[in-house]
C-alpha cells in the first residue's frame, strides 16, 4: 500500500470515529439527533479545509450524498414506523440500493456540468469520501430534523 492510501485511511477513519462516538452519545434524544447529525455533516465539509480539498472539487460527492442518504433516511423513518425495526432496516437497505442510482445521476450530471464549466472536479481518495460523508450526513440530518417536527414521537 502507498502512503497516500494510508493516510487518506487514517484521516477517513479518525472521522469515522468521531461521527460515530458523536452519534452514539445523541442516538437516545430524538429531539436533536437530527441536528447532531446535521451538525457532523458540516463539520465533514469543514475538516476539508483542513485537509486542503476545495469543496468545489467534491460537490459532486457532496450531492450524492444529500440525496442518497436524504431519502434512504425517509425511507427508512417511514419502514420504522410501519414495521419497527425489520422495517427500518428493509427501508435503509431497499432505499440504499434505489438512492444510489438516483443519486449516481445527480453527481454524474454535476461532475458533467463542472467540467463544462471548465472547473475541475478530479476526485482524490480522502476528498470523494468526506465529500460523500459530509453529504450523507447532512442529507439524512435535514430528514431526521423534518421527521421529528412532523412527529416528535419519533
Amino acid at each position: 500500500m502507498n502512503k497516500k492510501f494510508i493516510v487518506a485511511m487514517i484521516k477517513v477513519v479518525t472521522l469515522c470515529i468521531i461521527i460515530f462516538a458523536v452519534s452514539a452519545f445523541f442516538i437516545s434524544d430524538a429531539k436533536i439527533i437530527g441536528w447532531a447529525v446535521l451538525a457532523l455533516g458540516l463539520f465533514c465539509l469543514v475538516s476539508l479545509e483542513f485537509f486542503k480539498i476545495p469543496i468545489k472539487n467534491v460537490w459532486p460527492d457532496i450531492v450524492f450524498g444529500l440525496i442518497d442518504n436524504g431519502i434512504l433516511a425517509i425511507l427508512a423513518v417511514i419502514g420504522g414506523s410501519i414495521a419497527g425495526v425489520a422495517g427500518a432496516i428493509i427501508g435503509g437497505v431497499v432505499g440504499n440500493a434505489i438512492t444510489d442510482g438516483i443519486a449516481g445521476v445527480f453527481e454524474g450530471d454535476m461532475a458533467e456540468r463542472l467540467r463544462e464549466s471548465n472547473i475541475s472536479e478530479s476526485r482524490t481518495m480522502l476528498g470523494s469520501s468526506v465529500g460523500k460523508m459530509a453529504g450523507c450526513l447532512l442529507g439524512a440530518g435535514v430528514v431526521l430534523i423534518i421527521a421529528n417536527l412532523i412527529n416528535p414521537t419519533l
